[in-house]
C-alpha cells in the first residue's frame, strides 16, 4: 500500500509538471495573422483562458497582428516620467499571472491610436519574446529639409504616414483618433541623412526667436515654416517633428518580479519604451529600441528606451541596441520626495516635486525610509513606515512606527531604501546616436558597465542626483566601467548635466569641503576613447575614483578618426 501511494505521488507530480508546460495559440481563439482584424478581444480571451488553466505559453504564429483601441481595457496608472493621462488604454494586460510566456515567433505587432502595448501588473516569472512593436501612423513625425534660410525652411513630409493639416497657420498632425499640434521650431531634432546620427547641437536646429512660426502648404507634402531662425538645418538632412505627449509606455511593468524581455524590437512607442517601477529582477536581452529602417524612419520611441524607477533586485541589459531616441537609452533611478509638514509626532505630509513623478505608491508598511538633508543631500537617519495614504496625485501622508526624528522638517527629503537595485549589469550593448545621453545610473548597488559601444550625442554615462528638478535619488557606491568603446558622436550635443563623456555630477545645493562626498568607489579601466576635443571625465563629490589603463585617441573632426595615440 505504501509503495502504491509513493507511485501515485510520483504520477501526481509528473501530471502537474506536464500541465504547467501547456502551450496554446491565439489561433485557437479565432485570431489569425495578416488579417488586419482587431487582435485585442481575441488576446484578452486567450489570456483569460491561460490564467484560469495555468497555461505556460501563448504563441502567435508568425505574421502581422493589428491592435486597435476598441475593446482595450482601460485602467488608471501613474507611470514614472509619463504624463498623467488617465485612464490608460491597455492592449495586452497580464494581471496577477505567473510562470507565463508570450511567444511571438518573430511576428509584427502593429498598434493604432494611443495605447499601451504590454502591461504587467502584479506578475511573476513572465517572459515576452520574439516580436516587434510598431505603429502604422507614428506618434511623432519626420521630414526632409528641402530648403533652409534664416526666414523660412521648406520641409517634405510623408503625408501618407504622417497626415497633417494647416490650422490657423499652425502645423497640426492628425492620426487614428487623435489630433496633435507640432511643438514648433524649438523642438526639432536634426539627423544626418546618410549616417542617421544627430548632428552636433542637433537638439537646437531651427530654433526660432520666441518660438513663433507660421506654416504654409506649398503643395501636398511640402510645407514652408516661416520663422526667424537663429540656426538653420542642412538641406537634405532629416528632422524629427515632435507633437505628441508621452502618455503610455511600450512595456509597463509594475509590482512584478522576475520579468524577462528577449528578442524584442521596439520600433515605436508613445512614451518610454520599457518602464519598470516597484518591481524586482528585470532582464532585457537582445532588445532593440531602434527606428524601423524598412519604413525609412529615423525616430524610434518618443523618449527613453528603458526606465527602471524605484526597483530592486538585479537589472540586466545584455546585447541590446538603442538608436534614434528623443531621450536616454537606459535610465535607472530612485525618487526623492519633499517633506511638506509634520502633522503629528508620527506623521508627515509629503510631496512629489516633479510633475512627471506624481501618483506613485511611494512606500508600504514595514519599508525603511531615509531622511535626507535638503541642503547637503546627506543621509541623516532612518524610520520604518507604518502606513501610506494618498491625498491626491501630488501629495501623500506617511505614518511611522516610532516618533519622528528631528530631521523630519519641511524642506528636507525622503528616500525609500527598500527600493534600490542590488546589482545592475549593462553589457555588450550599443548606444547609438540619440538626442540626450547614453546611460543614467543612480544606484548604491553593484554596477558593471562592460563591453559596450557608446555613440550618444550627450554624455555616454551620467550619474546625477538632485533635489531641485528631477528629484532623482541614489548615490553610487560600487561602479566598474570597463572594456567599453566611446566614439566621437559622444558629447556633440551639450544636453543637461553633460560636463564630460563620463559625467559624475550630483546637483548639490550646498558645496562644502567638510561635507562627505556624495558618491564613492568608481573604477574606470581598460576602455577606449576615440573622441574630438571633449573632456573625458568630470567627477564631483566622489570618494575613491580610479581612471587607469584607458586608451585615448583624438579625431580630426567630431566624427572622423585619425591615428590613435595611446596615453
Amino acid at each position: 500500500m505504501k509503495k502504491l501511494f509513493q507511485t501515485f505521488g510520483i504520477f501526481f507530480v509528473l501530471a502537474v509538471s506536464v500541465q504547467a508546460q501547456v502551450t496554446v495559440s491565439v489561433v485557437d481563439f479565432g485570431l489569425k495573422p495578416d488579417t488586419r482584424e482587431n487582435a485585442v478581444p481575441y488576446v484578452q480571451k486567450a489570456l483569460a483562458h491561460c490564467k484560469a488553466n495555468s497555461v505556460s505559453t501563448l504563441t502567435f504564429p508568425r505574421g502581422r497582428y493589428d491592435f486597435w483601441p476598441h475593446h482595450c481595457i482601460e485602467r488608471e496608472y501613474f507611470e514614472a516620467a509619463t504624463q498623467d493621462v488617465n485612464p490608460k488604454r491597455l492592449a495586452i494586460l497580464m494581471d496577477e499571472m505567473e510562470g507565463f510566456t508570450i511567444e511571438g515567433d518573430s511576428s509584427d505587432f502593429v498598434f493604432h491610436d494611443r495605447m499601451q502595448p504590454f502591461t504587467l501588473d502584479k506578475c511573476r516569472e513572465i517572459t515576452i519574446r520574439n516580436l516587434s512593436v510598431d505603429w502604422d501612423i507614428p506618434l511623432t513625425a519626420q521630414a526632409t529639409v528641402l530648403r533652409a534660410t534664416n526666414r523660412y525652411v521648406d520641409l517634405q513630409i510623408n503625408a501618407y504616414e504622417s497626415p497633417y493639416i494647416i490650422e490657423d497657420g499652425q502645423l497640426v498632425f492628425v492620426g487614428e483618433g487623435w489630433k496633435s499640434a507640432w511643438w514648433g521650431p524649438g523642438s526639432v531634432m536634426e539627423f544626418e541623412r546618410e549616417r542617421r546620427i544627430v548632428v552636433p547641437q542637433g537638439h537646437s536646429s531651427m530654433a526660432a526667436e520666441g518660438g513663433n512660426y507660421r506654416a504654409e502648404e506649398l503643395s501636398k507634402g511640402t510645407v514652408r515654416i516661416h520663422a526667424a531662425c537663429k540656426r538653420t538645418p542642412v538641406v537634405g538632412n532629416l528632422l524629427v517633428l515632435r507633437h505628441s505627449r508621452r502618455d503610455h509606455s511600450g512595456i509597463f511593468i509594475i509590482d512584478s518580479k522576475d520579468i524577462r524581455v528577449e528578442n524584442v524590437n521596439l520600433y515605436h512607442y508613445p512614451g518610454l519604451g520599457i518602464l519598470a517601477q516597484y518591481s524586482e529582477n528585470l532582464t532585457c536581452r537582445n532588445v532593440r529600441c531602434v527606428p524601423n529602417e524598412k519604413k525609412e524612419r529615423i525616430l524610434a520611441g518618443h523618449d527613453d528606451g528603458m526606465q527602471v524607477s524605484n526597483c530592486r533586485g538585479d537589472v540586466t541589459v545584455d546585447n541590446c541596441e538603442f538608436h534614434g531616441l528623443m531621450d536616454d537609452p537606459v535610465n535607472i533611478y530612485g525618487v526623492y520626495v519633499r517633506i511638506v509638514e509634520k502633522t503629528d509626532d508620527h506623521t508627515l505630509r509629503c510631496r512629489f516635486a516633479h510633475h512627471e513623478i506624481h501618483g506613485l505608491h511611494w512606500a508600504r508598511p514595514g519599508e525603511t525610509v531615509g531622511f535626507i538633508d535638503g541642503e547637503t543631500m546627506q543621509p541623516a537617519t532612518t524610520a520604518v513606515v507604518k502606513s501610506f495614504r494618498k491625498i491626491d496625485a501630488e501629495y501623500f501622508e506617511l505614518s511611522f512606527r516610532d516618533a519622528l526624528p528631528k530631521q523630519a522638517t519641511a524642506g528636507n527629503a525622503l528616500e525609500n531604501l527598500d527600493w534600490r537595485c542590488r546589482s545592475i549589469s549593462i553589457i555588450n550593448s550599443h548606444f547609438k546616436s540619440c538626442r540626450a545621453r547614453g546611460l543614467l545610473i543612480t544606484s548604491p548597488g553593484k554596477v558593471v558597465i562592460s563591453g559596450n559601444t557608446f555613440e550618444s550625442s550627450g554624455s555616454a554615462i551620467l550619474m546625477e542626483c538632485d533635489l531641485d528638478y528631477w528629484y532623482i535619488s541614489g548615490p553610487v557606491d560600487d561602479v566598474l566601467i570597463t572594456k567599453n568603446i566611446f566614439k566621437s558622436p559622444c558629447m556633440t550635443s551639450m544636453y543637461q548635466y553633460t560636463e564630460a563623456v563620463i559625467s559624475i555630477f550630483p546637483q548639490l545645493p550646498k558645496r562644502d569641503a567638510k561635507i562627505p562626498p556624495y558618491n564613492k568607489n568608481i573604477i574606470i579601466t581598460d576602455n577606449e576613447f576615440h573622441l574630438f576635443d571633449y573632456p573625458i571625465l568630470y567627477a564631483l563629490s566622489v570618494d575613491g575614483i580610479d581612471f587607469s589603463n584607458n586608451r585615448l585617441s583624438t579625431v580630426t573632426t567630431s566624427n572622423r578618426f585619425i591615428t590613435a595615440n595611446t596615453d
